[in-house]
């Protein structure tokens, strides 16, 4: 039966923590999942404008790569400390301030006058997300409960997963008659819906917590995940070796700290006891790799084909249609997977899905290629997405008592933002170092290897966009730098794909012999339920 729901604003009720629904449930749950798809929105609408972005701005591939990953790395180097802000001070009000942030964000990303200022606006924005995405998946476990939670799940992540994969269609239609600007200011109206909405019909201060917040914690999350995902990104720089090794060492410093602190303080930001379970732990290990996988999937495919097919923004953002429509189709299959044969064995078929869609794309993703192979791997990756989202999400919510959601539901967002922040991060390292590689085995394989100079050596192997506007200075040689820069951008694009295929291949392996069998899964969860009780 509904509850009586607390209001805007209103005081706890017995009844909204033990209900299996809030009072206004549709529209409720509607306001969480357009405030995630906000969020989602934003992750995901530069993907298209990268190559218009490297150009305007002559950045170099790592400055591109910055510029797409900010947005991931405000949210996840900020998620679980703001999710344990959100539990103890309100969630509701984080909820309504992530929204009103992100406003600002979006204008000051559309305005920037340089790539560092659109990577600090990316960042945040990320932030500003920080403070609403993981309330939403906070306030669905508070609110529902039992196959009714499952559901709610089912829909929050695919729509939500969604709203990424529309990201670049919306973006592509964009851009075919605005500048690469107008992939940012176009947030800004959609947040201000959502804020109305969440102001106006999400219950507030539905089952929180009292303990305080730690917050030394919660600054060490932020510099561990800040400094790993930047370390990564800088490792293939050159010059900028030296940078990310400092940065690796403050990551693993910041690591063993966060860990000694959540051992000794009495109220941790993250309860390891809680995390060492393995419905938690391993749920949000294979989160990790599957959002990751699409995030990354998305990253390299938006370059794939506006770059090497010569795709326009719109046909790119079209392209992807197929991994939406697999994410929405399979999500209410999901829930009735997870029910009827558990959380492994629904795992197991979606990390299927994605290993076939990178199989897809190192095979069939190659200069001259017609849409259908593009298409198939989209799809295959919605799909194992849409089936493995809602387990890996449900399993965290399901293994930690309500008082902590936040604690879920942030690992659940860190789960989309760390997965896709690492793997993105890692593709394009691996695409940077790949393209430059190639590039500079051709130019000392040309006859005109000698009369080329050192800049100008630089500046094709620094990145395709980079690639682009010296064929543009030299256009007598533009045929063939043109030829030059998109075999060296496929090169590269073959070691993302085979790493994807290695990362969803360890999830494969740590879900079949780690994660419980259904009855086990069952049991176990119906013990944590008792000693958390």
């Amino acid at each position: 039966m509904e509850s009586s729901g607390a209001g805007a604003g209103s005081a706890p009720t017995a009844a909204a923590s033990s209900a299996s629904k809030p009072a206004r449930a549709a529209l409720v749950l509607a306001t969480l999942i357009g405030v995630a798809g906000v969020a989602n929105l934003n992750l995901a609408v530069a993907n298209v404008a990268l190559p218009e972005i490297g150009q305007h701005f002559d950045a170099g591939q790592t400055m591109v790569d910055l510029i797409a990953v900010g947005y991931s790395l405000g949210l996840a180097a900020s998620v679980l400390y703001l999710g344990a802000i959100g539990d103890r001070y309100g969630r509701k009000t984080l909820l309504v301030l992530g929204m009103a942030l992100t406003i600002p964000a979006s204008i000051l990303a559309a305005v920037a006058p340089s790539a560092q200022v659109l990577f600090l606006a990316r960042v945040f924005g990320g932030v500003a997300a920080g403070m609403a995405y993981p309330t939403t998946l906070a306030l669905i476990t508070a609110l529902w409960s039992g196959p009714e939670r499952t559901k709610s799940i089912a829909l929050w992540s695919a729509l939500g997963g969604g709203m990424s994969a529309l990201g670049p269609l919306l973006a592509g239609a964009l851009l075919e008659g605005f500048d690469w600007w107008s992939v940012f200011i176009v947030t800004a109206p959609l947040a201000a819906i959502a804020l109305f909405f969440a102001w106006r019909f999400v219950p507030a201060h539905v089952n929180e917590t009292t303990e305080p917040v730690d917050h030394l914690g919660g600054i060490l999350s932020i510099a561990l995940v800040g400094t790993l995902v930047l370390a990564i990104n800088l490792a293939p720089e050159p010059g900028k070796g030296e940078t990310a090794v400092i940065l690796g060492i403050v990551a693993l410093a910041a690591a063993g700290f966060f860990v000694l602190r959540q051992r000794r303080v009495a109220n941790p930001l993250y309860d390891l006891h809680i995390a060492a379970r393995p419905t938690f732990w391993v749920a949000a290990l294979a989160g990790i790799i599957v959002f990751g996988s699409l995030m990354g999937a998305m990253f390299i495919g938006q370059q794939f084909v506006q770059n090497v097919l010569g795709y326009s923004t719109l046909q790119a953002g079209l392209a992807i249609l197929p991994g939406a429509i697999g994410m929405v189709l399979v999500a209410p299959q999901s829930a009735k997977l997870v029910e009827s044969h558990g959380s492994r064995f629904t795992l197991l078929v979606g990390f299927s899905f994605c290993l076939l869609a990178f199989l897809v794309m190192f095979v069939l993703w190659e200069e001259g290629a017609s849409y259908f192979p593009v298409g198939l791997g989209f799809l295959c990756m919605g799909v194992g997405v849409g089936f493995a989202g809602t387990p890996a999400s449900r399993s965290l919510t399901g293994s930690v008592p309500v008082k902590r959601a936040g604690m879920a539901s942030g690992t659940a967002d860190l789960q989309r933002d760390l997965g896709g922040a690492i793997l993105q991060s890692i593709f394009g390292a691996l695409l940077t170092a790949g393209y430059a590689k190639s590039f500079s085995e051709q130019i000392a394989a040309s006859p005109h290897a000698n009369s080329i100079s050192e800049r100008v050596q630089n500046e094709l192997t620094k990145s395709f966009s980079s690639a682009a506007n010296t064929a543009q200075q030299y256009p007598e040689y533009a045929q063939a730098i043109g030829a030059a820069a998109r075999k060296s951008f496929l090169d590269g694009g073959d070691w993302t794909y085979a790493a994807g295929m290695i990362a969803v291949a360890l999830g494969i392996c740590v879900v079949f012999f780690l994660f419980p069998r259904h009855d086990a899964e069952l049991a176990l969860l119906e013990r944590y339920q008792a000693e958390d009780g």
